[in-house]
């Protein structure tokens, strides 16, 4: 029944055209994109290192000398380099890529017993992960149960969520809050959901439908926007206060914000069947897609809400410094991704408008206003992504997550489009 109605919806998106030739229009639409990227990430295989890398290993994006930089294995990004080429190389049945992206995932086993922070869903997911689910092995499934365990030891039963970093310095002056958690966590609760499934141990489930009850309690607004951070009380488990670190003030909307807050109640909605993920799910991208400030091709500012009246940043915060407005493509690539799997959950108008949505973005991100040049970006898939400009930091660059939500993007739409299911 799901894949008649996938099939249905992608007819009436296509109604202008004959349906099988608008299919096959984007079907090489996606092949042509995934050609390009294999192309791109053979030359980035192939291209050394520049300046001191140190335990540099996964290509995380470019300097502002031109020079592509690494990340360590212990950087948050560090999982989505192997990932691009899991789905590179099982699209086009590249075994040579596909060799390499086993390389690039056996370097991320230690980070199987990472405690220090909430990131190592994103760093064992999207590497053994995808993996697990292309080439199945017990060895994988052994190591993505530990990582889960190590994520587990971040639950803080009082507050009912997990602990993201270890401490945010306020962007208002001097004060440290000791327990944040951000949006960006929701993203963390596959590897839970995953855990519990083939283990049969109901708690890792258990944490992971508590921190999503309460992120949707305490961290997402009433307008279906979200707070980047939410401060805890260890003492009480209460929430003190929402703040932003990456966006552009606490009240206004950062969009990779929004995008991670999309794609995890999907998810949350997927593995639970819960009306409540769903609704939040669709609010959140009714949201992202209705913004008066959104572009036409989709891809989104990096604020929706930056240099606008009412929306001030803290003191201490580069946002203050910066006139310019940038685009992310990483925000508007998570988006297209989770809205590929929110168009399978709904029904009717609601269904074409998140498959639509999601269509718009993939060709504004393939056309040549954000995909690079063959050779060009330091060989990264997409250009105009901006990692945190309260920071100083990665501003309208490429970034290694963009290109992953791209290819994971195409991957589905290809699925979709064949009549599949998603997962």
């Amino acid at each position: 029944m799901k894949k008649k109605k996938t099939i249905l919806t992608i007819a009436l998106s296509f109604c202008a055209l004959g349906f099988s030739q608008a299919q096959d229009v984007e079907k090489t639409f996606i092949r042509e994109n995934m050609e390009f990227a294999a192309r791109q990430y053979e030359l980035m295989l192939k291209t050394p290192a520049q300046g001191k890398e140190g335990k540099g290993v996964m290509p995380h994006s470019l300097r502002k000398d031109g020079t592509v930089s690494k990340g360590s294995i212990y950087l948050w990004t560090a999982g989505f380099f192997p990932g691009s080429l899991w789905y590179i190389s099982e699209y086009l049945d590249n075994k040579p890529l596909q060799d390499s992206a086993l390389v690039y995932t056996k370097k991320m086993e230690p980070m199987k017993t990472f405690t220090d922070n909430h990131d190592i869903g994103f760093m064992m997911y999207c590497s053994y992960g995808n993996a697990n689910r292309f080439e199945p092995k017990p060895e994988y499934k052994d190591i993505l149960v530990e990582s889960a365990r190590s994520l587990c030891t971040r639950f803080r039963p009082k507050a009912g969520v997990i602990q993201s970093w270890n401490g945010f310095r306020s962007w208002h002056g001097d004060k440290v809050y000791d327990f944040p958690v951000i949006i960006d966590n929701m993203m963390n609760l596959e590897l839970l959901f995953y855990a519990s499934k083939v283990t049969g141990d109901d708690s890792f489930r258990k944490v992971a439908i508590s921190h999503a009850e309460n992120t949707m309690k305490n961290q997402v607004r009433d307008d279906y926007s979200c707070f980047h951070i939410v401060y805890y009380d260890k003492e009480t488990g209460k929430p003190i206060k929402g703040e932003t670190s990456q966006g552009y003030s606490d009240n206004s909307a950062w969009s990779r914000g929004q995008a991670w807050g999309i794609y995890g109640f999907t998810m949350c909605y997927r593995e639970t069947k819960d009306p409540r993920f769903l609704k939040t799910a669709e609010k959140m991208a009714d949201f992202y897609l209705d913004h008066p400030n959104l572009p036409s091709d989709k891809v989104a500012w990096w604020d929706f809400n930056a240099h606008q009246p009412g929306y001030t940043p803290g003191v201490r915060s580069n946002a203050n410094n910066v006139v310019t407005n940038y685009r992310d493509a990483s925000a508007a690539a998570c988006t297209a991704s989770a809205l590929l799997e929110l168009s399978t959950y709904v029904k009717g108008s609601q269904s074409a408008k998140y498959l639509e949505g999601a269509k718009t973005i993939l060709h504004s991100l393939g056309s040549k206003k954000y995909r690079a040049e063959l050779g060009k970006n330091g060989n990264f898939i997409l250009m105009h992504s901006t990692g945190a400009i309260p920071q100083n930091s990665e501003i309208d660059v490429p970034l290694t997550y963009a290109d992953y939500y791209f290819l994971e993007a195409l991957y589905r739409y290809d699925l979709l489009l064949n009549g599949q299911s998603l997962f």
